[in-house]
């Protein structure tokens, strides 16, 4: 039991946070999405969405891709293989320390 609750000491504290577990989470559900879904589902302002997947970005965990439609700038993002295996890592964890701390 202890050791499951002790391995919460090694999560990623990358995905941990709150808004980027946000992101990641939402993510992980679509192959895609731009920019725009990830600000008006999130409720986190412009500036802050984009520092958070700059984070996610640096760390590996999500590809983003700039372009243009028509004139007007397209930022889409995707999680990528390791961003998918940080987050499944992630659960793992938490549901293990979880489920260690309940009795029965």
């Amino acid at each position: 039991m202890s050791a499951n609750i002790q391995r919460l000491a090694e999560i990623d504290r990358v995905i941990h946070e709150p808004a980027r577990l946000m992101i990641v989470a939402l993510l992980a559900a679509v192959k895609e999405a731009d920019f725009q879904y990830l600000h008006t589902t999130t409720g986190l302002t412009k500036g802050n969405l984009s520092v958070h997947l700059s984070k996610l970005e640096e760390a590996g965990y999500v590809a983003i891709e700039k372009t243009f439609r028509g004139k007007y700038p397209l930022t889409m993002c995707r999680l990528t293989e390791q961003g998918r295996a940080v987050l499944e890592d992630y659960r793992k964890t938490m549901r293990s320390a979880l489920k260690a701390g309940t009795r029965d």
